[in-house]
């Protein structure tokens, strides 16, 4: 049975892939929960339209991502935090610090998008932090933790 998804399905698909399945688990269990709909001749038409259409859109979405994705490359972000004896940080440094920092220096991105090294940051250094902008565009973002003056 051929279905068409109409969301991502684990190790079977993603959202507008034409795949084929048994008949029971199409009829059973995907088409009844709404993750997939029988591909019928005019279901593949309406398919290859919006597809056509969302290659347009992903397009211009993918050059937007890109001229952030230049912009950021260009900052250096330095982050102050409190440290205790040496490089031991008070606390630490996450993606939501990364952000703030990211948006004083004039680029809003959303920190769910931002993974950085090893998730937390604890001492004083040099990290790198990857900033998903698209599917398609990723950005390696240095920074940089630096003592607060007292």
């Amino acid at each position: 049975m051929e279905i068409i998804l109409k969301q991502d399905v684990e190790n079977l698909g993603f959202i507008d892939d034409v795949v084929t399945v048994k008949n029971g688990y199409g009829r059973n269990y995907l088409i009844p929960h709404g993750f997939a709909v029988l591909a019928t001749s005019s279901a593949k038409k309406v398919l290859a339209e919006t597809l056509k259409q969302r290659a347009f859109k992903e397009e211009k979405l993918i050059k937007d991502a890109t001229k952030i994705a230049d912009a950021i490359k260009e900052l250096e972000i330095k982050i102050t935090a409190k440290t205790g004896d040496g490089t031991k940080l008070f606390g630490s440094v996450n993606n939501g610090n990364v952000a703030e920092a990211l948006a004083k220096a004039g680029q809003e991105v959303d920190k769910k998008f931002i993974k950085v090294e090893g998730g937390n940051i604890k001492r004083l250094g040099k990290y790198n932090a990857t900033v998903r902008l698209h599917r398609a565009v990723i950005v390696e973002l240095p920074i940089e933790i630096i003592s607060e003056a007292n």
